[in-house]
């Protein structure tokens, strides 16, 4: 059984949301009010996203627009998406890492992934949960699809909140920071102040090192900061908005430049791996991956950023092959 409601667009973008929890349920309320795609709730307590298709529903009246919303919990019901984003597992809990996460949510991950792609196997997915990097390669080894129609999350969150710190400590408004992040999602992330501007200022000539290295650290402990905050929860509002961006280029083929987690083969020396580097958002997914001019000091960060990812993917390999029966 599901909740349903009709739509006018018999041609629109189908978007299928794994996972109905805070990130999951706001980017599905993001997409149909700013009339982005129909959207597909899914998760395991079947009333959750049910109830909440039917919430978002109601709110139709209001809100004035015609997107399809469908709550279930059987994964029939996303056929034919588009695209597919995962927000499936746990959250972090206070004093718990994104590392700590990976044994539940590498299973889960891989299970989801599998029987989401059945039903639409020329979906791009977009990866939320976490860990992030590490996750999304989990994701495209379930898929079995091509690198460029797999990719994460959060380089646009992370670049979002240096924007966001940028702007504050200059009393500046957001609509003029553009902030640039590299690396993996979580304390080794690589914020670059000398592609981070203000109105094409690059921030290293408006703050001294040591104001920019304290925004680069409360950049690098944005969600625990939040986490420690709420006591009960995760950051969700602005993970909702950072996954909308990256669906509305995605879907619309903006062909945004954007940090993301994608496959490298070879960009910044790196190889066989996802990890936060700027790229093209299309319809065919990574369209590009820009390869910026590092610093000796950057390169050799985000490649301590890299080898922490590759442990935690051979850590998680290992893990999912004992879990095999």
């Amino acid at each position: 059984m599901m909740t349903t409601a009709t739509s006018h667009c018999s041609q629109s973008a189908r978007v299928s949301i794994i996972g109905a929890g805070n990130v999951g349920s706001t980017l599905g309320q993001r997409l149909v009010e700013k009339n982005l795609a129909d959207v597909v709730l899914l998760d395991i307590q079947p009333g959750r996203p049910k109830g909440l298709a039917l919430d978002l529903i109601e709110a139709r009246g209001v809100e004035r627009h015609d997107r399809t919303i469908i709550g279930t919990d059987d994964y029939a019901h996303t056929q034919n998406s588009d695209l597919i984003v995962i927000t499936a597992g746990i959250a972090r809990k206070p004093g718990m890492s994104r590392d700590d996460l990976l044994k539940i949510n590498a299973n889960i991950v891989v299970n989801v992934v599998k029987q989401a792609i059945a039903q639409s196997p020329n979906a791009i997915i977009l990866m939320v949960t976490n860990p992030l990097d590490v996750m999304t390669y989990l994701a495209w080894e379930a898929a079995d699809i091509p690198p460029r129609q797999v990719l994460g999350m959060a380089g646009v969150l992370d670049a979002a909140r240096f924007g966001t710190f940028i702007a504050l400590e200059l009393d500046v408004s957001i609509m003029d920071v553009n902030a640039m992040v590299l690396g993996g999602h979580g304390d080794l992330m690589v914020p670059l102040p000398r592609y981070s501007t203000v109105s094409g200022i690059p921030i290293t000539e408006l703050m001294d090192e040591l104001t920019i290295e304290r925004l680069v650290e409360r950049t690098r402990n944005g969600g625990a900061e939040i986490v420690s905050l709420m006591q009960a929860g995760s950051a969700y509002f602005a993970p909702a908005s950072s996954a909308c961006a990256m669906v509305e280029s995605i879907l619309y083929d903006r062909a945004r430049i954007l940090p993301a987690a994608v496959y490298l083969n070879g960009e910044y020396g790196l190889s066989d791996i996802f990890i936060g580097v700027p790229a093209c958002l299309g319809r065919s997914g990574i369209s590009q991956v820009l390869e910026l001019d590092l610093l000796e000091a950057e390169q050799i960060a985000l490649h301590n950023s890299a080898t922490a990812i590759r442990k935690s993917i051979e850590a998680a390999k290992a893990l999912l092959g004992g879990c095999q029966t």
